[in-house]
């Protein structure tokens, strides 16, 4: 099952790349922390990737099909239940209940959740041999591998992770050949959703606040009317103001040294990489995720199976939404919400989770050569 001598048949090119989107996060978190006293977590930065690099390397020589068809169901399992047991005797930071502590480090199973819903889902799928999934009994199972985890991290409360599973979701229904009609269905009653939403901010208020959270609401009043409540907006003002300050080469740090950029090594990171360094860093940093998206595109295009091409499609889901959306939310595109920024946010968690994430994209490409098991 683990065969050390497939190291050799790593996938370099997407190594190298890792290797520069964590060199400009451990840039970005050292600019974010230098003027507090979070100042050196920076190495932690480089130590975590450095660590969790073992598990991605032994993941990668590892026939995935083992992973998909042997512990598919028992990692989904321990997945939701260490879910079950963050809202039982969860750690709550800023009003949120997300983590379990061990040791000294602060696990959150939702980040390790989005890997072991790809996996269960891959092995459902490769069931349908890529034929057309046309009915209720086809797409079901998949959706609620997705949307149960979904309830249980919106409980936490997170949205942001929670919106990572529909975008995984919908990926994977794409790839997996879901009707063109239920596809463009689903997203026109997911538009009319929002529609809904923005015409009754508008129209009647005190009735869509009966139906979300406060704090739900309050993003949605900066994203749709960011002038009505400049102390609600002041975080996305200040990431916009931050960004276009950086020009073309970036600026000396004043919004960071002045604190003005709320969780700046983490969720925000975005906005230093735009502040510090302007426009030529924020290209760099899209330049190298556009080159990772090719790269792992090549990979399941190149796949020996269907199931290493939904896996690694999976995985592209994952990035791709939370690359979209936490760039998106502080240049006032979409409302904002807890995501991280891959290998770019500090995090121990989220690391982890693209670490494991690249291993078995990694693995396909290990693996593409070779006859697939028969399990």
């Amino acid at each position: 099952m683990l065969d050390l001598k497939k190291l050799k048949h790593i996938d370099g090119f997407t190594f190298i790349i890792l290797l520069g989107l964590v060199a400009v996060g451990t840039v970005a978190v050292h600019d974010a922390t230098q003027y507090s006293d979070l100042n050196g977590l920076y190495w932690n930065h480089v130590v975590l990737f450095l660590v969790f690099c073992v598990p991605m390397f032994l993941i990668a020589v590892i026939d995935y099909h083992v992973l998909i068809s042997r512990f598919a169901y028992a990692l989904y399992g321990l997945g939701l239940g260490l879910l079950v047991l963050v809202i039982a005797i969860g750690t709550s930071i800023n009003g949120a209940k997300r983590w379990i502590g061990i040791g000294g480090f602060q696990l959150q199973p939702s980040e390790m959740m989005k890997v072991a819903a790809v996996l269960l889902a891959v092995h459902l799928l490769k069931k349908h041999n890529g034929n057309e999934l046309r009915s209720f009994r086809d797409i079901a199972p998949i959706m609620l591998i997705f949307l149960i985890p979904l309830l249980l991290i919106l409980k936490q409360p997170d949205l942001g992770t929670g919106l990572v599973f529909v975008g995984i979701l919908l990926c994977m229904l794409w790839m997996g050949n879901m009707r063109a009609s239920y596809m463009f269905g689903g997203l026109a009653l997911s538009g009319g959703l929002v529609g809904i939403i923005c015409w009754l901010y508008f129209a009647n208020e005190e009735l869509l606040a009966k139906f979300i959270r406060p704090h739900q609401l309050s993003r949605i009043q900066t994203f749709l009317d960011p002038t009505s409540d400049p102390d609600k907006s002041w975080h996305v003002n200040n990431a916009i103001q931050a960004i276009g300050s950086g020009q073309l080469s970036g600026s000396d740090g004043l919004y960071l040294k002045g604190g003005f950029v709320p969780y700046a090594y983490s969720d925000s990171i975005f906005v230093v990489v735009g502040h510090r360094y302007g426009f030529i860093g924020s290209s760099l940093l899209i330049l190298l995720y556009f080159l990772l998206i090719w790269r792992l595109v090549g990979i399941a295009r190149d796949s020996r199976d269907l199931a290493g091409s939904y896996l690694v499609i999976g995985v592209l889901g994952m990035f791709i939404f939370q690359i979209f959306v936490n760039i998106g939310m502080h240049i006032g595109l979409v409302p904002l919400t807890g995501i991280s920024l891959p290998f770019i946010s500090y995090g121990g968690s989220s690391m982890l989770t693209n670490q494991i994430a690249i291993g078995l994209a990694l693995s396909v490409h290990v693996y593409k050569n070779d006859v697939p098991l028969d399990f």
